[in-house]
């Protein structure tokens, strides 16, 4: 006797229902290393179209944190879809090694010992610091599952990087772009050095605000002007006030004298009413307006000093606050100091680097301009000139790496001067040329190109690549040229460019005699170049260097603040090394935010890293969430979310795992049936894994991977979890192994679970390649599914004219099953095989649905299905009701007439599938 359960093909399968990710990850990547899976994908490419994502090099001082964690899956995302699309598809990444955040952190580790040590020195450590950090950074990376050449990433201070950095310099320094002038900068006065634009991001301050009255000297008054005139000025940084030189007015704006008590105070007219509602005075009318050109020749005394101060004209002089009068110091802004250019004003700058003034502040020599501010409004006031003081908040640019207020500093550094030979209209020429996605990425990077100043390029600090340049120890002319520059190329390339600080400058400047004087003795230069001008050379160092690795790049990928940081010097250096952007298409994702829609900052303790979900939950849900979301946009990230995407990718693993469960005795070589003996269900499932392959494709060619997730979990929870998986069990169970009819839906379960893990190979990169290794062998199987090419889902599966059929008989399955439900519910029938179904039809459906009545009662898992054509019906009716006849042991599907086989009661069906697995076993015959 023979048990009916062994009768059944149950399914089986050794791939796991539990993931646990966290323990079988790291097995993966142990067995892609020992397979030396990258190259073997490289040699498989060797030959094809390329594809080129240049990495934009992530800062070596920290762990990685979760903004970094989706910036790397995304591109990993997309050079292994373009890979298994066809491309070669390099991936080098890249580490920004050099600047201000490693220099501190090492500044910080070394203590007072940091004073008494050399430049050199202080090198060796901060290499030390950011090899640290390389190494940890290279194994979070790869802990995520992201395949690149981490043997051989391109690093900006190697030797080779360095020489490269600084050829591109030199063919600025060979255009004439290179220029060294005293101007106003971003200052930090806690890092002690410039900042360039991009280093400068603005927050809230609260700051002094303050009204001041400059009185005019009665001598520079004209014929008819109101004597006793006091120009009111409004500024929130007091301390500038010892270096105010001028007064700028608009020439175009209207500004009024106004009467209070003995004096007249000349405001511009559309801001007259600050007089009333800030200062208190009593309201009144002009006894005078001019225009601001008619004002320029006033001459002010100087609240603090008494020194002259003549009104001048400018055109950035705005009505959005203050009195449209505005205080002019050439050494503490650009404005002003192009003001003061065009006057012939001091450029009087006396702060130190560290922010304290110096012995030209004369009785503020000394002290810190933050405390400052305090003894200056007191002065003021005591003197009569101040007219008001008190806090306001307002955005005040801050050093980005530090978080500290900067200011603006006269001093001397080194400029990429962007109106010279045409470079900033090159930039602007470039953009057009270049696919930017999202498209306003293209207006953001070309208003910044259009109104940014010259390029300040050079830093007060040790740890970069120096600027090659001398200072004549006798004449003090300034020694710069290509030739110096490429010499310090050459040097830099074989030992590094700790050379320029380890030689001495007889050495270095060897040869050299000063252009001016003829002297052979010189002073080095001890600036170094801006980290922006470093990594914006990236393309230069690592494209082109290599066969593989073409310039311009394809891609480049990064956060939307990289418009004013790496696209921009990228682009700027791109202009001079090869007058074109050194970019084909620029794509860019949003931030890390918390469920508040706040960003991430340890310092709110909400920042979520990417190391802790690896150990708890796996890298793969990490990088479904990235695939989930919309990464154009800022995107969040919190536990609720972490839940629901275990969920979601619960859901597409057990729809494998029921898909190899019952691949167990399949032969793909041997046992594959064709599409003309397939049956229709079974066709229909794999039309619709077309459709959804297709859509995908182009999706991944378009990086719009948060369409391709959703349409993959909605295929595996809707049509297959929901529909296929269900109706096809009768038959996968319960007919005779060998089966045409079992070896039919095996067929198509087995070219499901291959191409879906191939579609899901770029995202669930873990799982996808467990997947494949639990599918069945066949000839030609690659070892790992990443070695895989993308299917091209052109077969039809289906005829056009069949679809409408389809979406017909699903639809009214849906209504069969809300009936079906509803009579569960009410405890009427077990489940759908405890069912007969009186299904009332339109007339025009008749033909359709007794045409397809054997399909339609295998979609709608149902014991007995009757059809009745209803004239007089509007729509489909449902009549459930339990179905007739006996159960059989076996199947459980009903029937009238049933058979006993032994002990049981079977269906004529199970009955002769029983009598053939006795005789001849349940096997392939």
């Amino acid at each position: 006797m023979t048990e009916l359960k062994a009768t059944l093909n149950l399914p089986r399968t050794d791939f796991p229902m539990k993931a646990d990710l966290a323990t079988r990850e790291p097995k993966i990547l142990e067995r892609w290393k020992e397979m030396k899976l990258y190259e073997r994908i490289r040699e498989e490419r060797r030959g094809r179209p390329s594809y080129v994502l240049h990495d934009g090099p992530p800062y070596a001082n920290g762990r990685i944190h979760l903004g970094t964690a989706l910036n790397k899956i995304l591109k990993d995302f997309i050079v292994k879809s373009r890979t298994m699309c066809g491309y070669d598809a390099p991936y080098v990444p890249g580490w920004d090694c050099h600047g201000l955040p490693i220099e501190h952190g090492v500044e910080r580790q070394l203590g007072p010992r940091r004073h008494s040590m050399t430049a050199v020195q202080v090198r060796h450590e901060c290499r030390k610091y950011a090899e640290k950090f390389i190494n940890i950074q290279r194994d979070d990376f790869i802990r995520l599952g992201i395949l690149g050449e981490w043997d051989h990433p391109y690093i900006t201070m190697s030797p080779g990087y360095e020489a490269a950095v600084i050829r591109q310099f030199a063919r600025f320094v060979a255009t004439g772009n290179v220029i060294k002038g005293k101007r106003s900068v971003s200052w930090c006065t806690h890092c002690r050095t410039a900042l360039a634009e991009a280093e400068v991001e603005y927050n809230d301050h609260e700051s002094t605000s303050v009204y001041v009255r400059f009185p005019v000297k009665p001598e520079s008054l004209r014929e008819g002007e109101p004597a006793d005139i006091d120009v009111v000025i409004w500024t929130t940084t007091p301390w500038t006030l010892p270096a105010n030189r001028a007064i700028a007015l608009h020439p175009d704006h209207l500004y009024g004298f106004y009467p209070h008590e003995d004096r007249h105070y000349l405001v511009a007219e559309d801001l007259h009413t600050v007089l009333v509602e800030v200062l208190g005075f009593r309201k009144s009318k002009p006894v005078m307006v001019k225009r601001g050109r008619d004002l320029q020749h006033l001459v002010t005394r100087h609240p603090l000093n008494g020194r002259d101060t003549p009104t001048v004209l400018a055109d950035y002089v705005t009505l959005d606050q203050g009195t449209g009068c505005v205080h002019t110091a050439p050494g503490h802004g650009y404005d002003d100091y192009l003001t003061g250019v065009k006057y012939n004003l001091e450029i009087f700058n006396p702060v130190d680097p560290g922010g304290v003034y110096t012995e030209e502040a004369g009785v503020y020599a000394g002290m810190n301009i933050k405390d400052a501010n305090e003894k200056i409004v007191e002065d003021m006031r005591e003197g009569g000139t101040l007219l008001r003081s008190g806090k306001i908040t307002h955005s005040y640019p801050h050093c980005w790496r530090c978080k500290n207020p900067i200011i603006f500093r006269a001093t001397e550094q080194w400029f990429v001067a962007m109106d010279h030979n045409g470079l900033r209209q090159k930039a602007l020429d470039a953009i057009r040329k270049v696919t930017w996605d999202p498209a306003w990425g293209e207006e953001r990077i070309s208003n910044m190109i259009a109104s940014r100043p010259d390029w300040c390029i050079s830093r007060q600090r040790v740890w970069g690549v120096p600027i090659p340049a001398f200072y004549c120890e006798a004449c003090g002319k300034l020694e710069v040229s290509e030739a110096i520059a490429a010499r310090a190329a050459d040097l830099f390339e074989l030992e590094g460019s700790d050379a320029w600080f380890s030689k001495d400058v007889v050495e270095l400047a060897d040869g050299l005699k000063c252009s001016g004087c003829g002297s052979t003795k010189f002073i080095k230069e001890n600036n170094i170049l801006d980290v922006w001008f470093e990594s914006g050379a990236s393309h230069a160092a690592v494209l082109g260097h290599r066969p593989d690795l073409a310039w311009p790049a394809d891609l480049y990928l990064e956060g939307n603040d990289q418009y004013r940081g790496w696209f921009h010097s990228s682009l700027l250096v791109g202009i001079g090394a090869r007058e074109g952007a050194p970019y084909r298409r620029v794509l860019t994702h949003g931030w890390t935010l918390d469920a508040q829609g706040r960003a991430m900052h340890k310092s709110l303790g909400n920042a979520i890293d990417p190391q802790d979900i690896c150990k708890q939950r796996g890298a793969d849900i990490i990088r479904l969430w990235v695939a989930m979301v919309n990464y154009k946009e800022d995107v969040s990230l919190s536990e609720e979310i972490l839940q629901r995407l275990t969920d979601a990718y619960r859901k597409i693993r057990n729809t494998f795992r029921y898909l190899l469960s019952n691949l167990y005795d399949f032969d793909p070589d041997t046992q594959m049936v064709g599409r003309e003996v397939m049956l229709e269900v079974d066709r229909y499932i794999l039309h619709r894994l077309t459709e959804i392959g297709r859509r995908s494709r182009t999706e991944l060619e378009a990086d719009q991977f948060h369409t391709i997730f959703h349409a993959i979990h909605n295929f595996c929870a809707v049509d297959l979890s929901s529909l296929y998986m269900d109706v096809t069990k009768d038959r996968m169970y319960c007919s005779i192994a060998g089966s045409p009819e079992r070896r039919s839906a095996q067929t198509a379960m087995f070219i499901i679970a291959r191409d879906l893990a191939k579609l899901i190979a770029p995202i669930l990169s873990f799982t996808a390649d467990e997947i494949w290794s639990f599918l069945p062998a066949y000839q030609g199987k690659e070892g790992s599914v990443h070695l895989c090419m993308l299917p091209g889902f052109e077969e039809s599966w289906i005829a056009e004219s069949e679809t409408e059929k389809w979406e017909r008989l699903l639809e009214a399955r849906g209504k069969v099953m809300q009936v079906i439900e509803e009579k569960r519910k009410a405890k009427k029938i077990g489940s759908p095989l405890d069912a007969q179904v009186l299904l009332h039809c339109l007339e025009k459906d008749r033909d359709l649905f007794l045409e397809n009545h054997g399909l339609l009662k295998t979609l709608l898992i149902v014991s007995d299905l009757s059809i009745i054509p209803d004239v007089a019906a509007e729509d489909v009716h449902v009549i459930v009701n339990p179905a007739p006849g006996q159960k059989c042991d076996r199947c459980w599907n009903y029937t009238t007439s049933p058979v006993t086989h032994e002990e049981s009661t079977l269906c004529g069906r199970c009955k002769a599938a029983v009598e053939h697995i006795e005789k001849y076993g349940n096997g392939n015959s």
